[in-house]
């Protein structure tokens, strides 16, 4: 590491240098693109350190696997997105606008999405590692939104209430958005 490059960002694997968290940035955008092209039993770690000009030891160096790099992409986008989503006085109205932005992070992107579920299902422990960051990020939302006296049996039920909405999704049994729709219903039916 040169005298003027810092530490700043943490990865999964590693603490990142701004030349390395450029390199990653690469390799999530150019993993976007590839997945809307071949899809996601398509896509592989070589095409996409190709598509994002590094070399495939490179990426190696940074995701285990395609479902690591997947699972970072749904990451990203989940840190990146609006905290809180709504200031509303009344949690229920919170809680259905938290539920309804993660259910929709990715809804746009139909190879995406369906990779994102089939990602987050895996095996290996850097996505392990992942799923439990995620989790705890929807957990923390959902706790934010509810307010101060959350009733700990009622945001379990949210968390596997939105689980089971991802992988209905993934599956193709509706959109995200269609998804989306019913993860608010159904909440409702927790929160009444």
């Amino acid at each position: 590491m040169s005298e003027g490059e810092s530490i700043i960002l943490e990865a999964t694997r590693r603490r990142l240098t701004e030349k390395q968290a450029d390199t990653v940035d690469k390799l999530t955008r150019a993993a976007v693109e590839v997945l809307a092209r071949e899809g996601f039993a398509g896509m592989t770690i070589r095409m996409v350190a190709a598509a994002a000009g590094v070399g495939t030891a490179t990426a190696y160096t940074y995701f285990s696997s395609k479902e690591h790099l997947v699972a970072e992409i749904f990451w990203r986008r989940l840190v990146s997105s609006a905290v809180p989503v709504s200031e509303d006085p009344d949690p229920t109205v919170r809680v259905l606008a938290e539920l309804r932005n993660i259910a929709l992070l990715v809804a746009d992107e139909q190879e995406l999405s369906g990779a994102v579920t089939s990602a987050l299902l895996g095996r290996d422990p850097d996505v392990a590692h992942l799923r439990a960051r995620i989790g705890a990020e929807i957990r923390k939302r959902l706790l934010r939104a509810l307010g101060p006296d959350a009733d700990p049996d009622v945001v379990e039920s949210l968390e596997l209430l939105y689980a089971g909405a991802l992988v209905r999704a993934g599956m193709g049994y509706a959109s995200y958005s269609e998804i989306a729709d019913r993860l608010e219903k159904s909440a409702l039916l927790i929160l009444e």
